[in-house]
């Protein structure tokens, strides 16, 4: 049985029917040719084809970006794993806007190994792709300025920017700087250090910036012990101090396991309320940490957890240039397969990929875990600062005023319009942050009050209960503040629907009284007055009058199509569309009743024509009857 597809344009659905079954990468295209989402997948035909599959839910985010995809390009590679570093770069390249957003929270500084002959060491906040490689990010600048400290003061290394090409070292075209009379620089400028040394010391520093403490140290004695036997004791001295300062330097180092194995461990926190989730990762090496890195993924609409682990995985192995031989993870991913092919081609062997369950590196993973919660929290509190610092003040001055626990950034107001008691209408408006968000404006129209009978209490009651009823069963969103147009009556009214649907106590309610500006709350006799000068008051006003015009304009939009249908829908076989032709033609039910059968006939048709001329012919007879017989009456 072939799966049912929805409707995409011809183009692409003609191209969805010869999708290659190989593993790739799929970018989704909007009308404009601009990348909307990048994925990966293992069969590129049944994964493209499943996001137009009608049996398929699809929720939030990814239904709006379905309904905007235009064209599917397709890249095939030969392997899964292929397919999954293709994705990383491709998202890091055109960052899409419905992929998930993987950053760090700033701009953490890198040691970076110049790509040059006779390299520089330096620090640096700018990943260049330029040949050269970098170590790090290093969430704390002090450890980083350490780690240089440490690596200029046993080795000698140049700092100047000279361009030292082997033409211009053999010109003697460059002179010895004050680095080499210090001796914190052996003069590769002027031919007293070869390129096949300096390298070599190159490669030591690797092995630092790795943490590989222990078998530098033990590489450093080798030699050093060659240059004492050679009776090179100069030499051999240079050596013994290297090998003391990176033996201080290693003592400074936190233990945490006594096997000296390369781990890495990793752990994601995730907070869907606050549609944040932060991955963090631990470098153990030789059994002491080196270093912590962490990345903020947002974004998470209909990701799973196990898909923000597996990104942000491969996002640090993709551009790793140290693997080690154990990798932990505090969840699972997605799809280890393709994770373990990478790691195995980057470290050269298998590299053990697990999910701990307990023992030590289960219990190492809860400190990372602890990590990450910590980094959660930090997060929402600034959020909270920054969202506080751009409030408005009138919605600030709300807060106090009214003494609520959180600022009402989100106020939905109701009000209850008829005419005599006739056609009842209640209007819902909805503030965010101070200003009206139209889109969410609704009205009820009153099913529970009798027509003719006004009974704004009983209104107040079906329209709270219906609002709150629908939040209820949608899970939101809630309000920060509730406002009910009236005074003690009415917002006793809606405290009852309210505990009716059971969700009394979840947000503040309070009722406006028109006559003095008077603000009740449930359960208090005396009204909380506001100074008159305040912006909060005026707040106020503004939703009570904005909620006062929409539920008029609710109520004389349905008085007037209540006078509509009773003038032409009440004519057998005459429906909306014709009413519609007609009033576009004729203007109004006047012109309709004063045109001719042959002019109605146009618009309507031949067979209508004669039922509407008919109909308001015998109007016109009974009207006249009744007039006739008036006159008759009269003395």
């Amino acid at each position: 049985m072939t799966d049912r597809l929805l409707s995409p344009s011809g183009a692409l659905a003609e191209k969805l029917k010869h999708l290659p079954r190989r593993p790739g990468v799929y970018q989704h295209k909007d009308a404009e040719g601009k990348v909307l989402y990048v994925g990966k997948a293992k069969n590129l035909r049944n994964r493209v084809r499943s996001y137009f599959h009608a049996s398929r839910a699809h929720d939030g985010r990814l239904a709006i970006m379905i309904r905007k995809i235009e064209d599917v390009e397709v890249i095939v590679t030969d392997t899964e794993a292929e397919a999954l570093i293709l994705e990383n770069n491709l998202i890091k390249q055109l960052k899409p806007r419905y992929n998930v957003d993987l950053r760090d929270d700033k701009t953490y500084p890198f040691i970076c190994i110049k790509n040059e002959r006779f390299p520089r060491i330096f620090p640096t906040r700018r990943v260049l792709r330029d040949g050269s490689q970098y170590f790090g990010p290093y969430i704390d600048a002090k450890a980083m300025r350490l780690m240089l400290k440490t690596i200029r003061d046993i080795f000698k290394l140049r700092t100047c920017s000279l361009h030292l090409n082997q033409p211009a070292i053999d010109a003697g075209k460059y002179d010895t700087c004050l680095d080499y009379h210090i001796q914190r620089c052996a003069g590769p400028c002027v031919g007293y250090e070869t390129e096949e040394h300096y390298n070599q010391t190159i490669k030591q520093i690797k092995k630092l910036l790795n943490g590989k403490t222990k078998a530098l140290i033990g590489l450093l004695k080798d030699e050093m012990e060659d240059l004492a036997a050679a009776k090179k004791f100069e030499e051999a001295a240079e050596y013994r101090d290297r090998i003391q300062a990176l033996e201080k330097f290693s003592r400074r180092q936190k233990i945490v396991t006594d096997d000296e194995v390369d781990r890495d461990l990793f752990a994601l926190e995730v907070d869907r309320d606050a549609n944040v989730a932060v991955g963090v990762l631990f470098k153990v090496r030789e059994g002491k940490i080196i270093g912590r890195q962490h990345k903020y993924l947002r974004g998470l609409d209909d990701v799973e957890d196990t898909d923000l682990m597996q990104r942000f995985v491969v996002d640090y192995y993709t551009e790793a240039t140290f693997f080690p031989d154990e990798a932990y993870l505090a969840s699972p991913v997605s799809e280890p397969e393709p994770l373990e092919v990478i790691l195995r081609e980057g470290r050269g062997k298998k590299v053990l990929l697990k999910v701990p369950e307990r023992g030590e590196k289960a219990e190492l993973l809860r400190m990372v875990q602890a990590n990450a919660k910590l980094l959660v929290s930090e997060w929402k509190i600034q959020k909270a600062k920054q969202d506080a610092d751009r409030l408005p003040h009138a919605v600030q001055a709300l807060q106090r005023d009214l003494r609520l626990n959180k600022p009402p950034r989100r106020i939905e107001c109701f009000d209850i319009s008829h005419l005599g008691g006739t056609g009842t209408v209640a209007s819902c408006v909805v503030f965010v942050d101070g200003k009206p968000k139209k889109s969410e404006y609704r009205t009820y129209n009153i099913r529970t009050v009798e027509s003719g009978k006004p009974d704004d209490f009983q209104s107040m009651r079906e329209v709270i209960e219906r609002r709150y009823a629908r939040l209820l069963e949608e899970n939101g969103p809630w309000p920060d503040l509730v406002i009910v147009d009236g005074g003690k009556g009415q917002l006793s009214s809606a405290v009852e629907s309210l505990q009716a649907v059971e969700v009394y106590g979840r947000f503040p309610v309070v009722g406006l009284a028109k006559r003095l500006e008077e603000v009740f709350k449930p359960g208090r006799s005396e009204s909380t007055l506001i100074p008159r000068t305040s912006s909060s008051l005026r707040l106020l006003q503004r939703v009570r009058d904005e909620a006062h015009r929409f539920a008029i304009t609710a109520q004389r939009k349905r008085r007037k199509k209540s006078t509509l249908h009773s003038e032409l829908m009440d004519i057998p076989g005459v429906g909306a569309k014709t009413v519609q032709k007609l009033l576009k033609a004729f203007g109004s039910v006047k012109g309709v009743r004063e045109a001719s059968e042959e002019q109605i006939a146009k618009s309507a048709g031949v067979a209508m024509a004669q039922k509407i001329h008919m109909h308001f012919d015998t109007l016109a007879n009974q009207t006249e009857k009744v007039r006739s017989q008036r006159e008759t009456a009269r003395p």
